[in-house]
């Protein structure tokens, strides 16, 4: 099987993911303006791209086994075209509605971002594992190629929402009601090309077994990995790698806009570009010149010194270069900790790499209102400085393990056929 298809369709269904991400952060003021909701009631209606996320990677992961990768795929890409309709289409009330959420409008909308999220879990437990499997030889470095699509989809979906904006005049006081809402409409039906094309993609395309199904390890002894005391110790450490990388992110737009005028939009382009040029092309030298234990170390130490920059700066060029450095330093934590977890724990297939996306999902829902609570009482200094502990912590973790690995002849990934016999 020509491994090459199966792999840009994953590529091309993370892009769509990234590009709703970016383009549902883009257009949240004008669903606030439009169906009367406050800055709260647009917290709830975000809420399901976290927990929907979380719900549908676990479950995407534990059955991606038994009901193919293909049917998967193949339902989060009708959802991306569905979902954009629900909330393109959703009536506009006239007015405020008491309660908010029983109104239709809030209903619909609600339901298109549930099944963003929900969408979005189905292709992360279904490309992690189909990455892992036909790139079997090279896990970390096609995950790292895999994932620098998720800033590559951030940079599509962000400069065509700047671009659409600056186009209709979206920014200039006192537009037309009925222009503003064309607008976000237009933004949200962008996501109906990507989602077709890898849908029209898997025509006739064949997806394998996973690699665990492939050397016959049975579902018990996948979820017996889970026990495993290396793995949960993994899993606590993707807890405080997620944190650190997407934690402080939703704070660094805002900074560096108050110090430069620039829009968040280009800022989030800018820190996108960093990810995916680091992920894509140096990934591969580096993972294989230092081992994934000494790039997720350097990452560590890299992203302490971002934050810590962060935390003290005063000028926009002191900001940028800041920026710079944490952007860097967080690139390859996630795709990273997935190949990683893919070359020591085989065994434990989908389920443990959809488990990790999870955690780390679940590791942003949790640090988000804690940074918030900081920056609200401290500062943004503070709260990052206190962040700014983890990668700490993150480096003492992976050089010590990386120290250990070197002693003891070196990483190496687990052939799973070997596993299999043993």
């Amino acid at each position: 099987m020509d491994r090459r298809r199966p792999f840009a369709i994953s590529c091309v269904a993370l892009v769509t993911t990234a590009m709703a991400f970016s383009i549902r952060g883009d257009v949240l003021d004008a669903l606030g303006v439009d169906f009367h909701l406050n800055h709260e009631q647009l917290g709830v209606l975000l809420s399901p791209a976290f927990w929907g996320f979380t719900l549908s990677i676990l479950i995407g992961g534990s059955m991606v086994d038994y009901l193919g990768m293909r049917r998967l795929l193949v339902l989060s890409s009708l959802g991306y075209m569905v979902a954009p309709l629900l909330i393109i289409f959703a009536p506009r009330p006239t007015a405020a509605v008491t309660p908010y959420y029983t109104e239709p409008g809030f209903i619909l909308l609600y339901t298109g971002m549930l099944m963003l999220g929900l969408c979005q879990g189905l292709v992360e437990g279904v490309i992690n594992p189909l990455t892992a499997t036909v790139y079997s030889d090279d896990k970390t470095h096609r995950l790292n190629v895999l994932h620098a699509w998720w800033p590559g989809g951030l940079i599509i979906g962000g400069l065509l929402a700047y671009g659409i904006t600056k186009i209709m005049g979206l920014d200039i006081p006192g537009i037309t009601a009925t222009r503003a809402t064309f607008g976000w409409q237009v933004k949200m039906s962008l996501l109906l090309i990507p989602a077709a094309a890898y849908g029209l993609m898997m025509i006739g395309q064949k997806f394998p077994n996973t690699e665990r199904v492939q050397a016959g390890v049975s579902s018990r002894d996948m979820f017996r990995e889970l026990l495993r005391p290396m793995f949960v110790f993994w899993f606590v450490c993707m807890w405080m790698t997620a944190s650190t990388e997407l934690g402080p992110d939703q704070w660094v737009g805002p900074l560096v806009t108050n110090l430069t005028g620039m829009r968040g939009i280009l800022i989030l382009v800018y820190t996108a570009g960093i990810m995916f040029l680091l992920r894509y092309f140096a990934s591969g030298k580096l993972a294989h010149q230092f081992s994934p234990l000494g790039l997720l170390a350097i990452s560590a130490v890299a992203s302490a010194a971002g934050l810590f920059a962060l935390s003290s700066v005063r000028t926009p060029v002191e900001a940028f270069a800041a920026a710079t450095v944490f952007g860097a330093g967080k690139t390859f934590f996630w795709p990273t900790m997935l190949g990683v977890t893919s070359e020591r724990f085989p065994r434990g297939g989908a389920l443990l790499l959809a488990i990790m996306g999870g955690a780390g999902n679940l590791a942003v829902a949790f640090i988000l209102p804690l940074m918030g609570g900081w920056y609200d009482a401290h500062g943004a200094a503070t709260a990052f400085r206190f962040v700014g502990v983890l990668p700490i912590l993150l480096t003492g973790i992976f050089g010590v393990l990386f120290l250990y690995y070197r002693s003891t002849g070196g990483y190496r990934a687990i052939r799973l056929k070997a596993a299999a016999e043993q």
